[in-house]
């Protein structure tokens, strides 16, 4: 598999994302689904008072927690002939915030991704980034925040997954989005966890 080419297919997704981002800060959303048929038989209740919920992708060995309110989980189920996989979309109602999670093969470290993905979004119009930084979520992961404009911020964050995998996470809510939208954002980054390894049997 080519790295670089990976790598191109994880850029192309982070533009489309950021292309609606901007689309939904121009007209923001006044309606919302609920998720798909087959995300909500994947959820289990969490706290009822928070109104989270936990969900699990036992294909893709991941899970997160959904934050409660207005955020709606949907289950794309797209992946690229490179073996991209873009599981889940998470969105908030309200503010037009968006989550992305995509599943990558580990052709490439988390700070090698994270790289490259910077490189590659300050090359577009419009695009201004930090450098990636550890974070503390795991040894390996590694994060950057990113603007589009004045009306549209961002986040990407980089980490080790499931064996043989690296979880890429995209962020984007507009400017004038309260606090509590990227709060909620960086909370959903740390939910992200590879499922457990079963051990070998003997």
């Amino acid at each position: 598999m080519d790295a670089r080419r990976l790598l191109g297919w994880g850029l192309i997704a982070l533009c489309t994302a950021c292309s609606g981002a901007k689309h939904a800060v121009r007209e923001p959303a006044d309606t919302g689904t609920g998720g798909s048929g087959v995300a909500a038989r994947e959820q289990s209740l969490g706290s009822e008072e928070s109104g989270s919920r936990h969900y699990v992708h036992q294909a893709l060995g991941f899970e997160l927690t959904q934050p409660g309110g207005d955020w709606m989980l949907d289950e794309t189920d797209e992946q690229t002939p490179e073996g991209l996989a873009i599981p889940v979309v998470l969105r908030h109602r309200t503010s037009g915030a968006q989550v992305v999670l995509q599943v990558a093969p580990a052709v490439a470290s988390p700070i090698q991704f994270a790289e490259k993905l910077t490189l590659g979004l300050r090359s577009q119009p419009g695009f201004v980034t930090s450098d990636p930084e550890p974070l503390a979520m795991s040894d390996s992961a590694v994060g950057f925040d990113f603007a589009v404009g004045d009306n549209v911020r961002g986040r990407v964050v980089v980490r080790d997954g499931s064996p043989g995998h690296v979880f890429m996470m995209l962020a984007t809510w507009p400017t004038t989005a309260p606090d509590e939208v990227p709060q909620a954002v960086n909370a959903l980054f740390e939910s992200v966890h590879p499922l457990p390894v079963a051990p070998e049997q003997t």
